[in-house]
């Protein structure tokens, strides 16, 4: 397998494995949050706000790793 096809592959399996994982981590903080607003409606602006932020520090994960894919493959650092 030459290193270009590797290059391929690992970034596509990285973004899958990360695009899950955001996905879930999404999911339950959307989840606990509208918990939590369910719980104590008066808290609900402090709640999304928060919310929010989180939801921006995770999907960050997914563009970090969208980053990498792309210069692993187009920029090729291992010489394939």
């Amino acid at each position: 397998m030459s290193v270009g096809a590797a290059s391929i592959i690992t970034g596509g399996f990285a973004m899958a494995i990360a695009s899950a994982i955001a996905a879930l981590a999404q999911g339950r903080a959307i989840s606990a949050a509208l918990d939590g607003i369910a719980r104590q409606p008066n808290a609900a602006p402090r709640i999304q706000v928060a919310m929010i932020i989180g939801l921006a520090l995770i999907e960050s994960l997914a563009i970090y790793v969208l980053l990498i894919a792309l210069i692993i493959f187009f920029v090729k650092p291992f010489g394939g």
